[in-house]
């Protein structure tokens, strides 16, 4: 779905290399004006030609990322359009000289404070008057207004048209179909695609609450075997994600030709998947199966209401539509599920045995009070052995890796310092009860420069 009225109020932030600007975007944000994010080489021919209120420069100028020569050429011409610039970083001390009349004019404005610092008082305060001041933006981004905005929008774009919606059992994916439902009704049909990745109980249970919410607007199709036999003998991520995003679609079409003519898919692509997908946008980081991983070919046409949404305004939109808690706080969930999370081939074997330590690994945070204060934790099967013992045999058995994170947005995360105790007990019951597993080992890597996921 296209940017609406809503969003052109906005302020582009161009990266110019690093891992930052996300902050800016959504500090933006909070003082409820649009923000994207762009770097610089690919975003300044868009800025110019359909306009945004102000742009924000983010990042380094050294070695092999963006020149200050390059640079100064984009800020001169956002400049002579009439764009303020605000940059954001130490290095920009050479942009005071080379700009100083546009800077007297109020056009160009220097904080030399890290990109973390647009978070804190002195930060905040600049922002405000960059924003606001100088770039005349009205505060009309709020989560209220998006869902009023979108549902005119489907509605005006749908049409009379059926659509239909692959639900993952995530927040994105319940919170999307619940936006199109409010707009067109009973034209949606939901379709919830089994595909044999899911955690333990999981299929059952997501089932059982669609089938509540959406009545007999929810099919719920077993697809397993048609999953494994696309993943047997992949080991290499991107292929992994492309396969199934292939095959999500294949179903889908499958499934919408026995509904009659449908001409719309629903997916509930956020904001992160789009800029950590390189769609257009940034280096890629990795495919997710809605965005990179989507074939060429499809028979429907895309509908993405959350594109441009991070993680926490998906929630509060699942909030206002009036989803339940447990699936508007739900732990976020990749769309290829499980076979991201089981390092190298995936097979079924190896599937049931992440399950059921996944399972363990919840069952011990939610008993120790943790679940709410956790935005993310769950198991990794990996493609390394170790020797153990069981029942006084020599064994060998699959390395288990547990990650715990916190994050608002999914765009960096830090690592969870698990209690030391519960740490024991995961790990005791896990290689006590998962007898294919013979050791666990805790991931403490932060996002960036890892991600949340292992593939």
């Amino acid at each position: 779905m296209e940017r609406d009225s809503l969003m052109a109020n906005r302020i582009i932030v161009m990266d110019l290399g690093g891992y930052g600007s996300h902050v800016a975007a959504r500090e933006v944000r909070k003082l409820q004006v649009y923000s994207e994010i762009f770097p610089i080489q690919a975003s300044l021919a868009e800025v110019l030609e359909e306009g945004a209120r102000g742009v924000i420069l983010t990042g380094k100028q050294d070695g092999n990322l963006a020149g200050r020569e390059e640079v100064y050429s984009a800020v001169r011409k956002l400049l002579e359009a009439g764009i303020p610039v605000l940059a954001v970083g130490s290095g920009f001390d050479w942009l005071v000289e080379r700009a100083e009349e546009q800077r007297a004019a109020g056009l160009v404005t220097v904080f030399p404070g890290g990109i973390e610092s647009l978070a804190e008082p002195s930060g905040k305060e600049v922002l405000e008057d960059f924003v606001g001041s100088v770039c005349r933006c009205e505060p009309t981004w709020t989560m209220e207004a998006f869902v009023e905005s979108s549902i005119q929008r489907i509605r005006s774009e749908v049409g009379s048209e059926l659509v239909v919606c692959g639900l993952s059992g995530g927040v994105d994916s319940a919170v999307a179909a619940a936006l199109v439902h409010q707009a067109v009704g009973s034209q949606l049909t939901c379709i919830f695609v089994d595909h044999g990745f899911m955690r333990k109980y999981e299929a059952e249970t997501v089932a059982d609450i669609f089938r509540r919410r959406f009545g007999k607007s929810f099919i719920a199709v077993d697809a397993k075997e048609r999953f494994f036999a696309q993943v047997k003998g992949v080991t290499d991520p991107e292929e992994k994600r492309k396969r199934i995003g292939g095959e999500f679609i294949r179903v889908f079409e499958e499934e919408a030709a026995k509904l009659g003519k449908v001409r719309y898919l629903v997916q509930g692509t956020v904001y992160p998947d789009v800029v950590e997908s390189g769609a257009g946008q940034g280096a890629l980081v990795k495919s997710h199966h809605n965005v990179g991983g989507l074939p060429e070919k499809m028979d429907f046409r895309l509908l993405e209401p959350l594109r441009w949404l991070f993680k926490d305004e998906v929630r509060k939109v699942g909030q206002i539509l009036g989803l339940p808690d447990e699936l508007v706080w739900r732990q976020p969930f990749p769309g290829p599920g499980l076979a991201v999370r089981v390092i190298g081939e995936v097979t079924p074997a190896k599937v049931a045995v992440l399950q059921d330590a996944d399972y363990i690994l919840r069952d011990e945070i939610k008993k120790a009070g943790l679940e709410r204060d956790i935005w993310q934790y769950f198991a990794v099967l990996t493609d390394t052995r170790a020797v153990g013992v069981q029942d006084q045999r020599r064994t060998y058995g699959y390395v288990l890796a547990i990650r715990a994170v916190n994050s608002v947005d999914g765009m960096t995360a830090s690592w969870v310092q698990l209690p030391y105790h519960v740490l024991e007990k995961i790990s005791s019951r896990i290689m006590g009860e998962v007898k294919e597993i013979t050791r666990v080992v805790y991931d403490i890597s932060s996002k960036p420069p890892a991600t949340i996921e292992w593939e």
